[in-house]
């Protein structure tokens, strides 16, 4: 029994290390919250909801989609005249290349601390969330001041041999590329070593790759398939009600200059896309199944699950029945345990949407092959990954984004004041934990409903009655109605 008792308290020590947060930037509930109601009652409601807005959409949404399609041309306006006048542009571009070198330096030169470091809010905080958003609301603005194209561009005004394209880019490849470097990303982010030195040599590095890849591949082909961001922000840039037109075809549509600036109805370019190639569509699914696994592997469910579970009744009989001993290899274990379900968590969200694709190709009885359906319908999941992402990240620009205000006078924590912000917004700001809560349901839902939105005309382009898009949608509501519980039964988790 003495015995017994001792291996429990050991393994309850191994356990609270275990659980004990790394130091990153968390985004996450304190063990305290708990939900102002029963979660029943809000996965019940968010169902309702979203099957209520089914009926809806169904019953509202007629064949014509002109009306959702038209588009008002800015180029004109008063605004945009100014930008071009000022020649903002090129700022832009100046900044944007500034900001990454500033994330090297620091990083490599600057204080170890998360917190203190310029390159960690900046990097994760200001430019993925803020980037990742303002593509969804302004338009890919990414593309006009990429600072890696910026750097290529500035190379090949001294080298024109620079950006040529050697090697054509092998249709089979697609995106393919973009999608390892985003698994990548996230991995670094969730799972690597969340240290701002870190995060500079793997910046300086894919610096380097980018350069060699436009040396091969050339700028047009490399930006458009194998870099991560301008993937990214493509993607969520087909939310925006802002459009950018290039002057010439080709080339010049995904690099900087654009000669009309559109606007038009949010999501009303999804039903005008086509996307042909599944990397691309692994990648939009990796997008939602990434961000999931993210608030899932904080929970203390998750860590309980592999500490107690598989430990006490597989994992022991491989390392040592004494926790405290066997807890440094157990560890490495968890890394590993973790790497698998955030790369394994795609195929399950790809199994699920086939499936729900399958049984609406059954109850439509239509000929069209599953593979058209899958590529046809993947724009109906950029709201949903959108929502996903607010959802779990918005407290994030809340909490620590603001302090980049005070980080820019100090970038390398050495006690600088360079423009005399760095003692402002020291206070933390803790956001109030049920608005949080409320925030996040409410994003959730609609980002589900507008999902199913773009769904029903989606579906209305690819089968011949209004019958078939109704029933080959029902499929599509359950998978909806399961993801959106199980999106809120992960946010209601302790931490």
């Amino acid at each position: 029994m003495q015995s017994a008792k001792r291996r429990h308290l050991a393994f309850g020590a191994a356990l609270g290390i275990a659980l004990i947060p790394s130091p990153a930037l968390a985004h996450s509930f304190g063990e305290v919250f708990t939900l102002p109601m029963p979660f029943w009652l809000y996965a019940w409601g968010s169902a309702a909801a979203l099957i209520l807005s089914f009926l809806l959409i169904a019953l509202s949404t007629g064949k014509s989609l002109a009306a959702t399609t038209a588009s008002r041309d800015l180029s004109q306006h008063r605004s945009v005249r100014l930008i071009r006048k000022l020649h903002l542009k090129v700022l832009a571009q100046s900044l944007s290349v500034g900001a990454l070198l500033l994330c090297i330096v620091s990083g490599l030169w600057g204080v170890r601390s998360p917190y203190g470091n310029f390159n960690m809010t900046f990097f994760w905080i200001v430019f993925l969330l803020g980037a990742s958003y303002g593509s969804a609301l302004f338009g890919n603005i990414y593309s006009v001041i990429n600072p890696w194209y910026c750097i290529s561009a500035a190379i090949n005004r001294f080298c024109r041999a620079f950006d040529r394209t050697r090697i054509k880019w092998p249709t089979w490849l697609g995106y393919w590329p973009a999608l390892l470097l985003y698994g990548a990303l996230i991995w670094l982010e969730l799972l690597g070593a969340s240290t701002p030195y870190a995060l500079s040599v793997a910046l300086l590095s894919y610096s380097l790759l980018n350069l060699a890849a436009i040396a091969i591949f050339g700028s047009h082909n490399w930006f458009r398939y194998g870099e991560i961001f301008s993937v990214l922000f493509t993607l969520l840039s087909w939310l925006s009600p802002l459009d950018y037109v290039a002057k010439e075809r080709g080339q010049a549509a995904n690099r900087t200059d654009c000669s009309r600036l559109q606007l038009r109805w949010p999501l009303a370019h999804l039903t005008d896309l086509r996307v042909s190639h599944w990397s691309l569509l692994v990648f939009i699914l990796f997008m939602l199944s990434s961000t999931a696994f993210d608030g899932l592997h904080e929970t203390t469910l998750w860590k309980q699950w592999f500490w107690l579970d598989l430990y006490q009744n597989l994992l022991r009989d491989f390392s040592s029945n004494n926790p405290l001993a066997a807890f440094p290899q157990m560890r490495q274990w968890f890394i590993y345990w973790q790497g698998f379900w955030l790369f394994a968590s795609v195929t399950l969200y790809l199994l699920a949407y086939l499936l729900s694709l399958q049984l609406g190709k059954w109850l439509a009885n239509s000929p069209r092959s599953i593979t058209e359906l899958a590529l046809g319908f993947a724009p109906s999941l950029l709201p949903i990954a959108l929502a996903y992402h607010v959802a779990h990240y918005y407290t994030l620009i809340q909490t620590q984004g603001i302090k980049i205000i005070s980080l820019i006078s100090d970038p390398l924590g050495r006690g600088d004041n360079i423009f005399g912000t760095a003692n402002w917004l020291q206070r933390q700001f803790i956001p109030d934990a049920n608005t949080v809560w409320h925030i996040q349901l409410g994003s959730i839902l609609l980002g589900h409903v507008l999902g199913a939105l773009v769904a029903h005309r989606l579906a209305q382009r690819l089968f011949e009655s209004e019958r078939k898009v109704i029933l080959s949608q029902l499929p599509m509501l359950a998978l909806m109605v399961g993801l959106t519980t199980s999106g809120l039964w992960i946010l209601s988790l302790p931490h």
